[in-house]
């Protein structure tokens, strides 16, 4: 019992807490009289009284915190908090369906950036603030997650960043609690936010704009306040801003403390993950832009430098912002960039899918078994730089690396028997699954998701969140062995 009223208590809080993020819309309605401002009255009002409902009864007795409560506390918060921020949407939208709804707050909670909106021009700034803020909020919650909420499942959150980044984050460099690790790595985040905030208005963005488009690049979350996009602007130098900050939000947030901490380039050198991150993305930049001029997409390489940097990257990092139609690319371009969607992003940062530090163990631990293979009495360990990887680690990535693909198959599959084609099914998954925005073909960055019917969003829905939560913490909650214990 001690543990239902554990998880309602923590929940109770995070609802409280949404329900202040929720006001900041209400005072922006207020102020801009945009006319959402009674939607948000109710969303706030309802979000606190539920908040204090769940929070206040629990206050007092006495908490029981165990590795099934916290990956419990994991599921319901990324599942259930989408909940009641669709109160707001839903409260202006009367029309807009639950299942959509509920699919635009996921993705922003998720920091996919796939949206059903049409005609976001036209929106209400608050309604747009609230997905952008739910885009940055997120990022933050990410880093959280890394480093608070991992110590309940059994692995701490300065363990996490050391064993996911060996030879690249020493504990030392941190500080010593996880509560000013958290702080530390917040600051890091918000300050760089405001940096980016600051750049894209003096690349020629409004305030709003910038500060939301700020949110969602720092958050690597891809909403936008326009329906083309950052392509509306039709600006190279934000194109630039926005192309550095997400190439920072795809890096460690530990490598950005140390090296602001100690006022050095030198972190981002020994960072062996960041440095292959930065060298598989940024050459895949110049080889995209070489096939879209081969292939007479530009007229000349400039061109498609500037179109294919910005898109390749955007789709890299899981960021999701769009300036073309990559759909029309040749075939190549866009499955590339969603294979780097797969593998590029950092550990430690606001991006999703495999993470570029089990990609480059796994690559490792295939050419060790080579070596054995050649060698079979050889004795060889595995290491990044100097520092060893132990099996613990090597066996966690390859069992998390074959749940991911065995998943994306299931959902691909779930979405052909749906009747979407193979291409839009493949995209949509890959895209939704890695936190990355856009696909292709019917869910393609001239398009949204809107077409999609109540099932196939719903699909869509679980693939945001399992890739969100790293899979282990959804998946281990129905092996039954796990509640034994």
């Amino acid at each position: 019992m001690n543990v239902i009223f554990t998880i309602i208590n923590i929940f109770g809080l995070v609802t409280i807490g949404f329900s202040g993020l929720m006001a900041t819309c209400w005072l922006t309605s207020a102020i801009a009289d945009d006319g959402a401002t009674t939607a948000f009255y109710d969303g706030t009002l309802i979000t606190l009284l539920l908040g204090a409902l769940m929070f206040i009864p629990t206050l007092r007795i006495p908490k029981k915190v165990s590795r099934q409560t916290g990956f419990l506390m994991v599921a319901i918060t990324w599942s259930v908090t989408p909940v009641f921020c669709t109160i707001p949407l839903m409260s202006y939208l009367p029309e807009l369906s639950f299942i959509d709804a509920y699919f635009e707050t996921v993705s922003g909670l998720t920091t996919t950036g796939a949206t059903i909106f049409s005609g976001i021009d036209h929106l209400p700034m608050s309604i747009n603030l609230w997905r952008h803020e739910l885009n940055w909020i997120a990022g933050m919650g990410i880093i959280i997650f890394a480093v608070a909420i991992l110590p309940i499942l059994g692995i701490g959150g300065m363990q996490l960043y050391i064993a996911e980044s060996p030879g690249t984050v020493k504990e030392s460099d941190l500080p010593p609690r996880i509560a000013q690790t958290a702080k530390a790595l917040w600051l890091v985040y918000a300050g760089i936010t405001l940096a980016c905030i600051l750049a894209l208005r003096l690349a020629g963005m409004e305030w709003f704009d910038a500060i939301c488009h700020a949110f969602a690049a720092m958050s690597l979350g891809g909403f936008s306040t326009h329906d083309l996009n950052v392509g509306f602007f039709n600006s190279l130098s934000i194109e630039m801003v926005l192309t550095v900050f997400q190439l920072l939000a795809a890096i460690n947030f530990a490598t950005h403390f140390v090296a602001l901490r100690k006022l050095s380039f030198n972190p981002y050198i020994d960072d062996r993950e960041a440095r292959a991150f930065l060298i598989l993305v940024l050459g895949s930049c110049l080889v995209t832009a070489a096939v879209l001029w081969h292939a007479g997409t530009y007229s000349d390489y400039l061109t498609a430098l500037r179109h294919a940097t910005f898109n390749l990257v955007t789709i890299a990092t899981d960021c999701g912002f769009a300036t073309q139609d990559f759909n029309q690319w040749p075939i190549f371009v866009p499955m590339w960039m969603l294979f780097l969607s797969c593998i590029s992003a950092s550990s430690g940062s606001t991006g999703g899918g495999i993470r570029m530090i089990r990609t480059i163990i796994l690559m490792k631990q295939a050419r060790l078994e080579l070596f054995k293979f050649i060698h079979p009495f050889a004795v060889r360990s595995m290491k990044i730089g100097d520092t060893m990887v132990n099996n613990k680690i090597i066996a966690s990535v390859t069992g998390f690396i074959f749940l991911y693909f065995i998943s994306i198959v299931i959902l691909v599959f779930m979405l052909l028997l749906s009747g979407m084609d193979f291409i839009s099914a493949f995209s949509a998954i890959i895209a939704c699954f890695n936190n990355a925005g856009p696909g292709l073909n019917q869910v393609g960055p001239a398009t949204n998701y809107s077409s999609l019917s109540d099932i196939q969003t719903g699909v869509c829905i679980f693939a945001m969140l399992l890739g969100r939560v790293q899979i282990f913490s959804i998946v281990i909650l129905f092996v039954p062995e796990f509640w034994r214990k």
